[in-house]
């Protein structure tokens, strides 16, 4: 339907309390601060509690998400989940969210494309808003992604961490929405390089939860092809450049790669958001994150143009282009 625009109404995050060091990790595994900071630009990660489940992160994301944007639960009728380490095998955690939220209607599901969730949930409720089926969407990424990780494989375990975050949109017209809200997205999978980047386990497969699975290297020359490509399409669909965007909000994977994809889309380093020091990688919560971070600071500001990009296990991965 064309005449309807998704429009960012509000953002937000959380993190859980317990903060782990590059040296307790050390502690765990052999490495170092400098050897995790060298390679990742990591220096520090959020685990969640033994008691604290996906759902809870992010129904914690969720209720500052709407009280940001100044929306009641009541008023929420979709909810767009994107988690790699849901509560159950079913239902789908995004019910246990609108459950804890007092929703009471709508409709609420799951999507899962790892690192890229986020991306492929904003582009779901983006399509599904356009189309009339609801007026006001959450989409969250939260993970506990600390739960699949084996705690013995340095090249993993110092990667990644818990967190959840999000944003609101709502529909309006193009009329009310200005030159505000999200523009196009460009998403992709690739399933014949699954086992560069996976888990080895499954409901049916080994019965087992399986842990993460990663070679670093080849994800890395794979992850800077494929983003360039995705914000290539962004650029040529909608006839802008780099030269057009305010900011860079990337897939918090690793100092590197955030810093690979800058250079090869020659995007000037200053408008580079990055937090993966701050909590390593939160897979699907990593971009939202980052843009709350940036929207709570003021780096942000209403009618800036942002680009966010990801890549993901699968291979999946997206680039999105939105205006705040």
């Amino acid at each position: 339907m064309t005449g309807i625009r998704s429009v960012i109404r509000g953002t937000g995050g959380y993190l859980p309390e317990r903060v782990m060091s590059n040296a307790e990790i050390s502690q765990i595994v052999e490495t170092s601060d400098e050897w995790i900071q060298e390679r990742t630009g990591i220096r520090q990660r959020h685990i969640a509690a033994d008691d604290e489940m996906t759902s809870d992160l992010a129904t914690h994301a969720a209720q500052r998400i709407l009280k940001d944007a100044g929306i009641a639960a009541e008023q929420v009728d979709l909810i767009v989940l994107a988690t790699t380490t849901p509560d159950k095998t079913f239902p789908a955690t995004a019910t246990a969210v609108q459950a804890k939220l007092g929703m009471g209607g709508g409709a609420a599901f799951d999507v899962q494309a790892v690192c890229s969730g986020f991306l492929f949930a904003l582009a779901t409720a983006d399509s599904m808003l356009k189309t009339g089926l609801f007026k006001t969407a959450l989409v969250i990424g939260a993970e506990t992604f600390t739960r699949i990780l084996d705690w013995s494989d340095r090249g993993t375990c110092v990667l990644f961490g818990d967190g959840a975050g999000g944003v609101v949109l709502t529909a309006e017209t193009e009329a009310d929405a200005g030159d505000r809200g999200v523009l196009t997205h460009h998403i992709r999978t690739d399933g014949t390089k699954s086992d560069l980047l996976h888990v080895d386990g499954g409901v049916s497969s080994t019965g087992t939860i399986g842990h993460v699975r990663m070679l670093g290297n080849q994800v890395f020359k794979h992850a800077v092809t494929n983003i360039s490509s995705a914000i290539n399409a962004v650029y040529d669909e909608t006839g802008l450049t780099s030269d057009d965007v305010d900011w860079f909000v990337p897939h918090q994977a690793n100092q590197r790669i955030l810093n690979g994809v800058a250079k090869k889309m020659k995007l000037d380093e200053s408008k580079v958001i990055s937090t993966v020091g701050d909590h390593g990688n939160t897979s699907a919560a990593s971009i939202p994150l980052a843009l709350h971070t940036a929207v709570s600071d003021g780096r942000i500001e209403p009618g800036h143009l942002v680009l966010s990009e990801a890549m993901g296990g699968g291979f999946s991965w997206g680039a999105s282009l939105f205006r705040i």
